[in-house]
Formats: structure tokens, C-alpha cells, sequence
């Protein structure tokens, strides 16, 4: 017998089950390395942490507090998340690394929805790919593994899109979960959340040939019903316990969204960002819109889209640069690549696999430069780097390192060798790289970037500096979320504000960064102590002042 149906079936249930296997394993290793074992890092690591810490004092429960002080950037949604894992395994990896186990989590979910949205959009051969190119995008690696609300909003955005792609074949399941995605949406990310999936249902529902049928309709209609519903219990509960916050969040949402409008002379900056964040999945984007845009009104393609020119026009009006502020375009521009990438011609997509490969080994080299920089202070211009922005930095462990570096480098090599030649083997050739790289790099250079990025010794400086004046309260000038977040975790003192330049505190503390960060004197006021970390334009310092005359 030539063909047995029944062996070829098997085959394929094995060759899919080890693509399914091998797939956890690739996202869990990339999201588990360098998320745990370090403290919190100087920008969004440290300051989203400050909610969840006041939440694991009971603070804050139904509205996020940073040292006591109502924090409005976003809503609990990935706060409670990231209390609930620092709750449950702060005892295992401290409370920093348990809250960031969220993080791992909604990126996760991203990954998965998005796989299965693009399965229902394009077919069972995209699920893979879309997984695979999600995980790659560039701009995903650090805010991944960081305590960072967005990913959260991500997720939910992810969520919206796979139940309307489900709307054809099964539209209550499909608008049900569209319409509980919409519900978080705004739970995680405000107002923004609302925008950004919203008007899909609008779009499915008016322009999509798929979904111009009654069914379609009363299950769009159902699920704004059912996000309508869930949307109005937080901020209800929130006006019957705490009306004054919610006036004020409301009012600063709206502000944030359309603050300073569309500036043209910020274009150029949003397009870089668009450029590295989205790499490599927008030019792939691109051609398959380009391909396919005869078929524009088709769900597959008009879905996506929409989500992708929703988030990005939002993210041009209210004039956001932040890298982390393009992690809502991620999940429609990955789906949009995913249908894409089975029509890329033969030599575009060894162009792709060739690319990757070079890619990755160029930036690993540059890894290895950067760590033997550090240990052997070669080559001197970037050990100059090095000794400028971290001028104590003291390299330990240098022989496990390599030889740990050497092995995941060797790994990334055989299995890129090993890999079979197939149409998705551009996209898993770059999640390898990524996943690769960052391994590499939180192997060989997280001892200098834990060392550059945290707090935690010179907080403990201040609270030693402060033993004396426990009792007292210390005032200070005006002072970042990041610090008011670390000061209440490390040092336990919520520093009352000056208000027009009186205070009845005795103890003041000011904290200046950059070229500015140097001493100032202050009649009435004694130093008695002065801190900073960083170098360069990393430098920052704490400056303790107290009343002269109340010794």
C-alpha cells in the first residue's frame, strides 16, 4: 500500500503537536527570561509598580495610589492582575517579580488571540505565523518584561478582534466574547480602552460583507449590549465611594486623548517610532494590503485594518511618543502580516530568513562586545561608555556567563540550522532570533543593566540617613511617579509637598536629575546627606535638608 490516510493523519497530529509544543516553550522562554531575580528599574518598571504596592497593603483597591496619592494614568484592570501574582508568588520571587508575572501573562494572551484570530481570518497555516511574528515585533521585548499597564490593554484589544472574527461561523460566541473584550478594554486602558474597540463593532457591522446579515448584527448588537453593561460597574462604584476621583480621572482622560492635538512636527519622530517598534511585521502589512486590496471589504482584511488605523490615529492625536503607547497597533498589524506572509514570493521570503538570521548574529556580536566591555574593558571606546554611565559598576561571575552565553548562542544556532524550509520559516526564524538575543542579553548584561536602572541602594542609603528622624515628616519639592513609587517601597516615607515655599516639616528632601543635579544651598536648611546613581545622562540625585533652626 503506497498511501495510508490513516498514517499520513498521524503524522500530521505529531507534526502539529511538536509545532504546538515547540511554540510554548519558544514564548515561554521568551517571556520568563530576565522578568524575575532584579529589582525595579528607573522608569514604568518602578513607577506601575508603586499601585500594586499599595495594594498589597490594601490600599487602593478599587482605584490605583501611589504613596497615598490617587494615580490616573490607567484603570485597576492590570493592577489587580499584577497584585494578585505578586500575592501569590511574592514569596518566591519577591513582590517586584510576582507583580510582573502579569506582564508574562497578558502578553501571553496576546499571543494566543491573535493566533486564533488569524486562524478564523486567514485559515489554520496563519495561526502559527501570527503567534511567531507577534512575539518578534521589536518593540514588544522590553515593555514584556516590565510591570507595564499597556500589555493589558493589548491583550484586551487582541480579545476584540478574535471574537468578531468569530462573528461569521459563530456569531453569539463571537459578539459575547467581543463585547466582555470591550468591557476589560476600558477596565485596562480608560477611555483610549473604549476607542480603540468600539467602533469595530460599527465597522464589522456596516462594511464588512461577512457580517451584513441579521445573525451577524444581533450578535454585535448583543455584545456592545453586554460591554455597556460591564463597563458601568467600575466607574458606578467608584462615583458611590470616591466621586471627587472619578470627576478628576474623566477630566484628565479626555485632556490626555486630545490634549495638544496633531502636532506635523512630531510626524517624522511618530514614523521612526512606527518604523523599529512594528519591525519586521509592517512592511509584510503592507504587501499583503497591497495584494489583497481588491478584497478590502472582506472581514479578513477590513478588521485589522481598522483596528490598526483606530490606534493609529489615536496615538497621533493625543500625540504619544512613547514606545509603549504603539502596543495597542500591535495586535492588528500582526494579523494583517499574517495573512501577508503566505503570498510573499519565493525570493522576498528567503530575503526574510536570510535577513533574520544576519540580523540576529550581528546583534549577538554586539552583545558580546558590550559584556566584554565590561570585564575585560575592550573595546576601550565602549568601556569609556560603560565606566561613564556606571562609574562602580562591578562585573561578577564573568566565566559562567560566557560559558551559559556561549550555549544559548550554539542552541539558536542548530535549531535555526535544523529548521525545515517551509513558508513560516521566515517568522520562526525571527522569534528564534529575538527570543535568542534577549536570552544573551539578560545573561551577559543584566548585572549592568540591574545595576544602572534600580533604585535599591540608594534608597537604602536615605532610609539608613533618615533612622534618626523616623518620627518626622519630610516635605519635598515636586517629584516623579517612578520616585514617590520607590521611596514608599524602600524607604517608607510618603514626602509631603511644599506649598508656596513653606513647610512645617523638618525634613526636606529634593531630587534633581541631569546637569542640574548638584547641591544647592538653602538658607535655613542644613545638608545632611546627598545621594545619586547613574552617570551621564542617567545621573540623578537625592538631596536631605534639615531645618536649621529647629535642632
Amino acid at each position: 500500500m503506497l498511501f495510508d490516510p490513516q498514517s499520513q493523519s498521524v503524522s500530521t497530529f505529531q507534526r502539529r503537536a511538536y509545532g504546538t509544543v515547540g511554540l510554548a516553550l519558544l514564548v515561554g522562554f521568551y517571556l520568563l527570561a530576565g522578568l524575575l531575580g532584579h529589582e525595579p528599574w528607573r522608569g514604568d518598571d518602578a513607577r506601575h509598580f508603586g499601585p500594586v504596592y499599595s495594594m498589597l497593603r490594601g490600599e487602593g483597591l478599587l482605584f490605583p495610589l501611589i504613596g497615598g496619592q490617587p494615580f490616573t494614568d490607567y484603570p485597576p484592570l492590570y493592577y489587580w492582575c499584577a497584585t494578585s501574582f505578586a500575592f501569590l508568588f511574592g514569596a518566591v520571587f519577591d513582590a517586584p517579580g510576582g507583580a510582573r508575572l502579569a506582564s508574562a501573562f497578558f502578553t501571553a494572551l496576546t499571543v494566543w488571540w491573535v493566533a486564533r484570530a488569524a486562524e478564523h481570518l486567514h485559515g489554520r497555516p496563519a495561526r502559527t505565523p501570527a503567534a511567531l511574528l507577534t512575539l518578534g515585533s521589536l518593540g514588544l521585548v522590553l515593555p514584556a518584561h516590565e510591570t507595564q499597564p499597556l500589555l493589558a490593554l493589548m491583550a484586551m484589544v487582541a480579545l476584540v478582534l478574535e471574537g468578531i472574527s468569530r462573528i461569521p461561523l459563530r456569531p453569539v460566541g463571537g459578539g459575547l466574547q467581543a463585547g466582555l473584550g470591550c468591557a476589560l478594554a476600558f477596565l485596562a486602558g480608560g477611555l483610549t480602552g473604549l476607542i480603540l474597540t468600539v467602533p469595530l463593532f460599527l465597522v464589522a457591522m456596516m462594511l464588512s460583507t461577512e457580517c451584513r446579515n441579521a445573525r451577524a448584527s444581533s450578535a454585535l448588537i448583543a455584545g456592545l449590549a453586554l460591554a455597556t453593561t460591564l463597563t458601568v460597574l467600575w466607574p458606578l462604584a467608584l462615583h458611590l465611594t470616591m466621586p471627587d476621583v472619578l470627576v478628576n480621572w474623566l477630566r484628565l482622560g479626555w485632556r490626555q486623548i486630545g490634549a495638544r492635538g496633531l502636532e506635523l512636527s512630531s510626524l517624522p519622530r511618530f514614523i521612526e517610532l512606527l518604523g523599529w517598534f512594528l519591525w519586521p511585521l509592517w512592511p509584510i502589512a503592507l504587501w499583503a494590503l497591497w495584494r489583497n486590496r481588491g478584497q478590502l471589504v472582506l472581514l479578513r482584511w477590513m478588521l485589522p485594518l481598522a483596528s490598526a488605523l483606530i490606534a493609529l490615529l489615536l496615538q497621533l492625536v493625543s500625540n504619544n511618543h512613547s514606545p509603549p503607547a504603539a502596543l495597542p497597533l500591535l495586535p492588528a498589524v500582526a494579523l494583517l502580516a499574517a495573512g501577508g506572509l503566505s503570498s510573499l514570493r519565493r525570493g522576498a521570503a528567503n530575503a526574510f530568513d536570510w535577513f533574520a538570521a544576519m540580523t540576529f548574529g550581528v546583534f549577538a556580536i554586539l552583545v558580546w562586545l558590550a559584556w566584554s566591555a565590561q570585564v575585560f574593558a575592550w573595546p576601550p571606546g565602549l568601556a569609556r561608555y560603560v565606566a561613564k554611565t556606571a562609574p562602580s559598576f562591578v562585573h561578577t561571575d564573568a566565566p559562567w556567563q560566557a560559558v551559559i552565553g556561549a550555549g544559548i548562542c550554539l542552541f539558536w544556532l542548530v535549531l535555526a540550522w535544523r529548521l525545515p524550509k517551509s513558508q513560516g520559516r521566515a517568522s520562526a526564524n525571527w522569534a528564534m532570533g529575538m527570543t535568542m538575543l534577549w536570552c544573551l542579553a539578560v545573561t551577559l548584561l543584566m548585572p549592568w543593566f540591574d545595576h544602572t536602572r534600580t533604585y535599591q541602594p540608594m534608597m537604602a542609603e536615605i532610609r539608613h540617613t533618615l533612622t534618626p528622624y523616623q518620627k518626622e515628616c519630610v516635605a519635598s519639592t515636586e517629584l516623579t511617579s517612578p520616585v514617590r513609587s520607590m521611596l514608599d517601597y524602600y524607604v517608607g516615607i510618603r514626602p509631603v509637598f511644599v506649598a508656596d515655599g513653606t513647610t512645617p516639616c523638618r525634613v526636606l528632601l529634593i531630587h534633581v536629575e541631569g546637569k542640574d543635579a548638584e547641591p544647592v544651598s538653602l538658607q535655613g536648611w542644613e545638608p545632611i546627606g546627598d545621594f545619586h546613581r547613574g552617570g551621564g545622562k542617567q545621573y540623578e540625585a537625592f538631596h536631605l535638608y534639615l531645618r536649621s533652626d529647629g535642632d
